[in-house]
């Protein structure tokens, strides 16, 4: 594995427009994925958990920008920190850095994420899934929203669809507005407001209806909503 992850890096470095001189020039010397089963032994290679983390930090703001190659490349390593680092932190990073990425293959990242033992990586994930409108990045969604034991991830979920025109997306919010919880009924609202452009109050049970296809009138565009929409 050690050969393989070498060989990714370097390929990747190689690969990327403006490597040598961009933010990730450091980690031709201070890599914190060369030798990714030996992170832990910090004193071997004189990079801090702080510095490992800022790197992949680095790696999440830039990765949009390098080629297909140098992205999947990227996403490979990124993989093998979903499978074996123990950091929640760092699989934070690397999912953050994948839902990041244009490349289709990133996709597989965020699965691993929703599917993480840490509420922050798949709250994280959720967030790296709404970046794209896809039907299968809404179907990830909307199953997060029926199925998440932990109530801030689904939120998460429930604001990551309401940029997702979709109705599997319209029919997930709705399931939510029956939730005990009001803080999750009054998400529900906020995100079918974007994702079907309507309003129709701040009641569960008028949006159900309304849903539903019963006649229902629909509140004018308040002034505020407006120009956060120009704005």
């Amino acid at each position: 594995m050690t050969a393989l992850v070498a060989t990714l890096v370097v390929a990747a470095c190689g690969s990327i427009t403006g490597c040598q001189d961009g933010p990730m020039y450091a980690m031709k010397t201070v890599n914190p994925y060369y030798q990714l089963h030996e992170w832990k032994s910090d004193e071997a290679f004189g990079v801090t958990e702080h510095e490992r983390r800022s790197q992949l930090g680095e790696l999440a703001e830039n990765i949009a920008g390098y080629d297909n190659a140098g992205q999947i490349k990227w996403l490979n390593v990124l993989s093998q920190i979903m499978d074996t680092d123990e950091s929640p932190e760092m699989r934070r990073l690397a999912v953050m850095a994948a839902g990041n990425s244009t490349d289709p293959a990133a996709l597989q990242i965020l699965e691993k994420g929703m599917d993480d033992d840490s509420v922050k990586v798949r709250m994280q994930a959720c967030r790296g899934l709404g970046n794209q409108a896809t039907d299968e990045n809404v179907l990830l969604l909307a199953s997060a929203v029926g199925s998440e034991t932990s109530t801030d991830v689904k939120h998460a979920a429930m604001r990551a669809l309401q940029d997702q025109s979709s109705p599997k997306a319209v029919e997930a919010l709705r399931l939510a507005l029956s939730d005990r919880d009001p803080s999750t009924q009054n998400l529900a609202i906020t995100s079918l407001r974007g994702v079907t452009g309507k309003d129709y109050g701040d009641d569960p049970e008028t949006w159900i209806a309304a849903l539903d296809g019963q006649s229902v009138e629909e509140r004018p565009t308040r002034f505020a909503d407006r120009l956060r929409e120009l704005f």
